[in-house]
């Protein structure tokens, strides 16, 4: 008789700035899913864009994550360490005839999009804003590699209706809903590398919870619909396929979202004001 497999959750911060009360509900959420079934928890440091990420917020986050009183197994996993892994899974892809480079500027997709002549409502929209319009995967082949040959500054994107024409259709399990059934192409041909960021967000995640064996990935409902193309990405590089759960998120006053762009308050000056461990876990949604 087999045994099930162990479960295996992960908790991937970028070190961008310090971790807030939305983040101890991510960790808290897949820390206790783990423990509570006898299995592992992982941490992963997501430090690929090195303009943003700096080795103070990395400190900090290890040091807030064990004042609250999260532990982890084996040792972090920084994503800067492993660039090789993501440009070998770009290679494959590369192989695999789905990817293009893309030369367009923001600047150049807002004119494309408005050339395009699209009424508001038409707009071919993503949950991210509007989708890119498919400029560059419509050049000359022979000309795109002559501009990339040349130095051009460029991005890689990817196909994405050539890449679900190889996959055929793709679902995914969603514990506490069932199955789901993919649409990659809900973000569009999305970037999956620049020249200043050799993997993306999509790429690397999608490369590490494969060699770490994460078999179910926790996080918040806001990346359910970076699913789809993660499922994709999956399919095409042959990896592993975990469940998902994707939790709910935590909501300042006014309703949005906590993040740091919004200067959402900090675990550290919670520790600072005098709040204890365990009434952070609390306000984190995770009372004793």
């Amino acid at each position: 008789m087999t045994a099930a497999p162990r479960t295996v959750c992960r908790f991937a911060p970028s070190p961008t700035g310090f971790l807030h009360l939305g983040h101890a509900h991510s960790a808290l959420f897949g820390w206790r899913i783990a423990r509570e079934a006898g299995g592992r928890f992982l941490l992963r440091i997501e430090d690929i864009d090195p303009q943003r990420c700096r080795p103070e917020f990395e400190a900090a986050i290890l040091e807030d994550l064990a004042w609250l009183g999260l532990d982890w197994d084996g040792p972090v996993r920084r994503q800067s360490d492993h660039m090789d892994d993501y440009a070998a899974a770009l290679d494959r892809l590369g192989r695999l005839g789905v990817l293009y480079p893309c030369f367009c500027s923001r600047k150049d997709i807002q004119e494309e999009i408005a050339r395009a002549g699209y009424a508001p409502h038409l707009t071919p929209m993503g949950p991210e804003g509007p989708l890119y319009p498919g400029t560059c995967r419509r050049r000359d082949p022979i000309h795109a590699a002559a501009r990339v040959a040349a130095g051009e500054p460029h991005a890689i994107r990817l196909d994405v209706a050539k890449a679900a024409a190889i996959t055929g259709p793709l679902t995914w399990e969603e514990q506490g809903k069932g199955v789901v059934t993919a649409d990659p192409g809900v973000l569009g041909d999305v970037v999956l590398a620049r020249r200043d960021v050799r993997a993306s967000y999509h790429l690397s995640v999608t490369v590490d919870d494969h060699l770490q064996g994460v078999t179910l990935v926790t996080r918040g409902r806001d990346l359910h619909p970076a699913t789809h193309l993660h499922r994709l990405l999956q399919a095409l590089l042959g990896l592993d396929v975990p469940e998902w759960r994707h939790h709910g998120l935590l909501t300042n006053d006014a309703g949005e979202r906590l993040s740091k762009r919004d200067g959402a308050t900090a675990l550290r000056a919670l520790r600072e004001a005098g709040r204890t461990p365990a009434e952070v876990r609390s306000l984190a949604g995770f009372p004793e």
